[in-house]
């Protein structure tokens, strides 16, 4: 092996990366007095025949695009050990690989960004290829004279014409950025398998995370629990296993990202609409966690043999019994039915639990109770239009106690855990409209401390 100074008239300044197959390095081509990237076929391949073609077939490919969305090749040619290279337009801001290391981005220039390349694989669509492989680090950015980036698709040495796709027999792409169709040998593609990967690219920006196996994707919200749904739902519906499901053209996935990147378009939905397909244990998230505190300073009683505990609001008005070992953590401090899809109002209501910090992951290990009153409404109504999405339901059933009666649902097998959750809407026993009383209950096993709970619940004048 030796080292390589000049390939023709470009000038090699420093080694860029390397893939499975070539070499690529930053050169100045002297002629056009301008920065380009070169790839050369790696040594070990220079004999044989079927890479070689692969590796030529890249650079048709990426001629054939023809699209400043596209990296652009400017030249082809061959060294004189017959390894064969082209010369292609440099990006000299790196990749989104480099910009997504440090975490998520902000959700708009996330799905700008997204937008972008989700452009890029339109350009391709048009032109007859599927890329198979979008992932942050082959989407490259180019600083334009005027200011910002330009977003490039690059590295299509696993690209296809469609044409040869739809009959595709290998296997190809990268974890959590594939989707089943591409990974099941024999199957065959088209331009859809792009949008799934454009979506996985989108969600790795906004959550700083790789999304799981298809069918098996956590849902961004819980990851970043300030996401708006509409760009949940956008970026899901990219990510579905049945590609009929899925956005039909990665234009439309553009045009609708491009839509949610604009100023106040992706704000929280202060009231999703039925049926619910988000958590409400999620939307309550950031109350719960808010304002921490010991829970000793609220107890007004201890139960039987100290089993049990009772505690109350900062207000005083609402007040309830839960088991000791749920009592590591109160919040207090109240909360706003809106979360629930009722009146903008602020009410007395409290979170206790053994760990609030894990309240808002519906698989994690937690037990403990959120009670909220409501003066405005109907608070049964709105639990029973719930959806826990990837929960297993349980069912329903009626609530008469001595002093409330109400509509009590049930849900276990959330994604990685293996508790329960339940919902329950409250009315006074006594026939009285008001007040209401909306309780969650989180429980991880053991006996069934429910109807314990919701006995308890008192609320003052």
């Amino acid at each position: 092996m030796h080292f390589l100074e000049r390939i023709g008239r470009y000038r090699l300044d420093r080694r860029l990366g390397a893939g499975g197959f070539g070499v690529v390095w930053l050169a100045h081509d002297d002629v056009l007095e301008a920065a380009v990237a070169v790839k050369v076929l790696s040594e070990n391949w220079v004999d044989h025949l079927d890479i070689r073609e692969r590796f030529l077939s890249e650079a048709r490919l990426l001629r054939r695009a023809d699209s400043n969305r596209v990296v652009q090749v400017y030249d082809i040619g061959e060294l004189p050990d017959g390894r064969p290279y082209f010369v292609m337009e440099y990006a000299d801001g790196g990749t989104l690989a480099d910009r997504v290391e440090a975490g998520p981005l902000p959700v708009a220039e996330a799905l700008r960004l997204t937008a972008l390349a989700a452009r890029g694989a339109a350009a391709l669509h048009e032109a007859g290829i599927v890329h198979r492989d979008i992932k942050p680090s082959n989407v490259l950015l180019r600083t334009s004279p005027g200011g910002g980036d330009r977003v490039l698709l690059a590295d299509l040495g696993l690209a296809k014409s469609l044409a040869q796709a739809s009959g595709l027999t290998m296997a190809a792409g990268s974890a959590g950025y594939t989707p089943p169709e591409q990974a099941e040998p024999g199957s065959g593609i088209d331009a859809r398998a792009d949008v799934y990967s454009l979506g996985a690219l989108g969600y790795h920006l906004v959550t700083g995370s790789v999304p799981g196996p298809p069918g098996k994707v956590v849902r961004p919200d819980r990851l970043r629990t300030d996401l708006a749904p509409d760009v949940q739902r956008a970026l899901l519906r990219a990510m579905e296993p049945d590609r009929e499901r899925r956005w039909p053209t990665a234009a439309g996935f553009a045009a609708e990202l491009e839509r949610l990147a604009e100023p106040g378009a992706a704000l929280p939905s202060p009231r999703p609409p039925r049926p619910r397909r988000r958590a409400l244990i999620m939307v309550l998230a950031a109350a719960v966690v808010a304002g921490v505190v010991g829970v000793t300073a609220a107890i007004v009683t201890g139960g039987a043999a100290a089993k049990t505990v009772r505690v109350e609001d900062s207000t005083g008005r609402v007040t309830a019994e839960v088991p000791a070992a749920w009592s590591h953590q109160l919040r207090d401090s109240g909360w706003s039915p809106r979360t629930l899809g009722l009146k903008d109002t602020k009410e007395p209501g409290l979170a206790v639990a053994d760990d609030l910090s894990k309240w808002q992951d519906l698989g994690s290990r937690v037990n403990g109770a959120f009670i909220g009153l409501s003066e405005h409404g109907d608070v049964t109504a709105e639990v029973r239009a719930i959806a826990h999405t990837g929960c297993h339901y349980d069912g329903s059933r009626t609530y008469n106690g001595a002093h409330w009666h109400g509509l009590i649902r049930t849900w276990n097998g959330c994604p990685g855990g293996d508790g329960s959750l339940t919902e329950a809407g409250l009315t006074p026993a006594g026939g009285a409209e008001q007040p209401q009383v909306y309780v969650q209950i989180r429980q991880k096993g053991g006996s069934d401390a429910t109807d314990l709970v919701l006995g308890s619940v008192r609320v003052g004048g």
